[in-house]
Order: structure tokens, then sequence, then C-alpha cells
């Protein structure tokens, strides 16, 4: 299991404690070093079924300064994953990578409630 993020967010810092207190292992992949890739986005899109909207960051401000809020409508879905992977800061973490789940973003109940299947 992959767990995609940057070290310095505090999204972060609460995520992987509790993978640590929950004894999940996984291995630490950091966002900014090593960027997820156009194949992998679009994969992670496929298998989660989420709309492509849910990897951006839209609260960071990468995404305010390129306006994105006004564009993503106007990109095809290539577009907005080549957008993604041309900037790690672009795209919402964590990002955890099971075979066949991924969960973006932390909330506590939502990764529970995978874990408890």
């Amino acid at each position: 299991m992959q767990f995609i993020h940057l070290p310095q967010c505090s999204t972060c810092k609460r995520a992987e404690k509790w993978l640590l207190e929950n004894n999940i292992g996984f291995e630490s992949r950091h966002i900014l070093e090593d960027t997820p890739r156009p194949e992998e986005l679009k994969e992670w899109y496929l298998v989660s079924g989420l709309p492509i909207k849910r990897f951006f960051n839209t609260s960071g401000n990468k995404y305010k300064e390129l306006g994105l809020k006004d564009k993503l409508d106007t990109l095809s879905l290539d577009q907005q994953i080549e957008l993604l992977a041309s900037d790690g800061m672009l795209i919402k973490r964590p990002i955890l990578v099971e075979k066949d789940q991924i969960l973006i973003g932390f909330k506590v109940d939502q990764w529970q409630a995978n874990f408890d299947k």
C-alpha cells in the first residue's frame, strides 16, 4: 500500500499517525519528490470511481493562483490529469493506494470503514 503525502502537511501527519496507531503497513511516497505520473493518476481515477475534481487540492494556493475553479470544466479528462501530474501541489493529499481502493484526503471514518472490511 502506498501512502502519498507531503511530510509537512498537517492532514498528512494525522493520517500517517492514524496508520501507525492502527498497525497498518505502508510505503511512504513524497508527493513532490515523486509526483504521480499521468498513467498512475488515470488508473487511480478509474479505480476510485470519483470525479476527477476530487483529485485536485481545491483549497491550495497553486489551484487558486491558476484560477482553476473556473477553468477545470473547460478541460478534457486527459488535460486535467496532465495538469495534476505537472505539480504535486495541485493534488489532494494524502492519497492511500491499495490494489482496488483509493482513498483521497484524510477522513478518519472513511479510512476506518475501509479497513474494517
